[in-house]
């Protein structure tokens, strides 16, 4: 608990510096006009984590071919766990695994919402992160955009803005894996059932836990349960109000946006591309994505990242140039749409459209 204490309070301040950094940076970028092409975000996590994984899995093409262990022809059908399994054959190619063990060490604190601390990491849970790594090993993406920056000032700040984001992630992932921690003690002496079951008590509950009150012990059960049976009722819900103060907020009614056949957001990332819809709203059940798939998503986070490298557009309902997604996105000139509203909600998997990452359109040509 004292770890847990400390690690909240370092995140009071670096909180403070998540908000201001982004702020700085997109305020001199605005102020001494400087285009997003000329700005490097290769101290961004997920970016040095793409570059990084996209330069190995070369190494990787590369020994798999010379040893003709693939056939590039015939690449479609070839699992992730086979392509590890072939990786694991040799002394040279089990050198790239140690490789990709010490990358997937080095971001591993990483994770799909990575202010969710109730989500489990990339070290945690690295099959995303093994998926995108035999997609870039058996159908290589372009390569990222190479970037000179000329920006001088307004490139300091956006390094500043990459390492303030691994600082504030790393704590975040230190502060669930110490929760974890105490919640294993708990599995075993039956306070708890379930792992994750912690992440249904607030923080105070905790505390009180730890000290061994009776009372909070006694009406754990109950309360995981209530809120358990909370969050799948909300989990129902497509969409929720903007603004939310005081009383639970209704639920929302969705206006009926299908008549329209454009819709307009934010330009994020240019260029123009047409393909299929996919609509996801988690990275649970994510199944088959390529070039010519338009991910359609509610929010972007350093956790989405290995699927929006693998994608052929990107429409969000929320974020702008600086998020997540968008910073992704211009680094595998993946034409990007961000701030769509009800996004997931007016399109369909499978519907044919057009994107323009520099205007902030999404055209509908076609249903299913």
């Amino acid at each position: 608990l004292e770890r847990i204490n400390l690690i909240l309070e370092l995140l009071e301040v670096a909180t403070f510096y998540s908000i201001f950094a982004p702020l700085s940076a997109a305020l001199r970028k605005a102020i001494l006009k400087v285009d997003d092409g000329q700005i490097d975000n290769g101290d961004t996590p997920e970016v040095a984590a793409l570059r990084s994984l996209q330069a190995l899995a070369v190494l990787a093409r590369e020994n798999l071919l010379s040893n003709k262990w693939i056939n590039p022809a015939e690449t479609e059908s070839l699992s992730s766990l086979n392509l590890f399994k072939m990786l694991d054959r040799t002394v040279e190619s089990r050198d790239i695994l140690d490789r990709f063990n010490q990358i997937l060490n080095r971001y591993g604190y990483l994770s799909e919402v990575g202010t969710d601390i109730a989500v489990p990491t990339w070290r945690e849970d690295p099959h995303p992160v093994q998926e995108l790594f035999a997609q870039f090993c058996l159908n290589p993406p372009p390569k990222p955009s190479s970037v000179r920056s000329k920006a001088g000032l307004v490139q300091r700040r956006f390094s500043l803005k990459g390492r303030v984001t691994e600082v504030y992630s790393r704590l975040l992932a230190e502060l669930r894996w110490s929760f974890v921690a105490l919640e294993a003690d708990w599995l075993k002496s039956a306070i708890l059932t379930e792992p994750g079951d912690i992440f249904f008590l607030e923080l105070a509950e905790v505390r009180q836990a730890v000290n061994l009150d009776q009372t909070i012990l006694d009406q754990i059960p109950q309360i995981i349960a209530q809120r358990r049976s909370s969050l799948q009722k909300d989990g129902q819900l497509e969409s929720v109000s903007t603004i939310v103060y005081g009383d639970d907020p209704p639920i929302p009614v969705l206006e009926n946006w299908q008549s329209s056949q454009q819709l307009q957001g934010i330009g994020a990332s240019i260029g123009q591309v047409e393909g299929r819809i996919k609509v996801l709203r988690s990275l649970s059940n994510v199944g088959e994505i390529d070039r010519e798939t338009i991910l359609v998503v509610p929010y972007t986070d350093s956790g989405w990242a290995p699927l929006l490298a693998r994608a052929g557009g990107l429409i969000a309902e929320v974020g702008g140039r600086l998020s997540h997604g968008a910073i992704v996105a211009r680094e595998y000139r993946i034409p990007a749409v961000m701030d769509v509203q009800n996004a997931t909600n007016i399109l369909r998997d499978g519907q044919l459209v057009r994107i323009d990452g520099q205007r902030g359109t999404v055209e509908i040509l076609g249903q299913e």
